[in-house]
């Protein structure tokens, strides 16, 4: 290679390093940028948003939620684009169906047909899953697993995995018991962060048993209570800060309160 050749070499490796330097720092920036948010409403009620904003509801039981915050009762405010229920009970069911109505929010879930028709629900605004299937709800994907529970008057326990464009995943456990076909959902979906029922008593898991079930079958990087310190049979907050804060993974949120991740 002659020197003029080697130069003008030189020269459009000058030219183009900036370009290729700005390339990498804005696909770092986008990366950067592609934040989870996940705000507790209260018992087992979420609102996860996307970071291509797929807004979705979890068990919104708000109205009569004694742990919800009073400006988070309005239902007005809320505008999914999908609500997830896991099981008919009043305190996962809860505001649902008015919110669907309200916002035309898809609900999904196992097939409650009595309670939708009742109700009057339109079929347009039900999405039913059942265990093992898997719906793409806007960016984001939402697997429905198993879940050790009762689901009067009808259906079945779920849990939801909500998968992200980025490869992330959040599991709500529901109202759950531990089963040993956590250890499945670990090896499927890979949850990074795991909303944790801890609602002890004569209904759910204690604390106790919810840690063992992490420590057993899964590892998330952010373990997050939930399913306590609201209705009279839970555990309370002091019982539960207890059995798990000592754990470096379990990161307490107020009701009402938004966390990005």
């Amino acid at each position: 290679m002659t020197i003029l050749k080697k130069s003008a070499l030189m020269i459009v490796l000058l030219l183009i390093a900036p370009v290729l330097t700005f390339q990498a720092q804005a696909q770092q920036s986008s990366r950067a940028k592609k934040d989870i948010q996940i705000t507790w409403l209260g018992h087992a009620a979420f609102e996860v948003v996307s970071s291509g904003g797929t807004r979705i509801l979890i068990d919104p039981f708000l109205k009569e939620n004694p742990a919800t915050p009073p400006e988070f009762k309005d239902l007005s405010r809320y505008k999914p684009n999908y609500i997830l229920v896991t099981h008919s009970h009043g305190d996962h069911m809860g505001d649902a169906i008015e919110i669907a109505k309200a916002s035309k929010a898809k609900i999904v879930t196992v097939n409650f047909p009595a309670l939708f028709q009742k109700e009057g629900l339109p079929e347009e605004l039900v999405q039913t899953i059942n265990v093992g299937g898997t719906v793409s709800l806007g960016d984001v994907k939402v697997h429905a697993v198993p879940a050790m529970h009762g689901s009067e008057p009808s259906g079945r326990p779920l849990g939801f995995v909500v998968e992200f464009s980025d490869g992330r995943s959040v599991y709500h456990q529901g109202d759950t018991w531990i089963f040993n076909d956590m250890a499945l959902i670990q090896e499927f979906y890979h949850p990074n962060i795991i909303l944790m029922n801890t609602g002890g008593k004569a209904y759910g898991q204690s604390p106790q048993v919810a840690l063992l079930a992490i420590n057993r079958f899964f590892k998330p990087q952010i373990i997050i209570p939930m399913h306590y310190a609201s209705l009279p049979p839970m555990s309370t907050e002091a019982e539960v800060r207890a059995a798990i804060e000592k754990d470096k993974r379990v990161q307490f949120m107020k009701p009402g309160q938004t966390k990005n991740f």
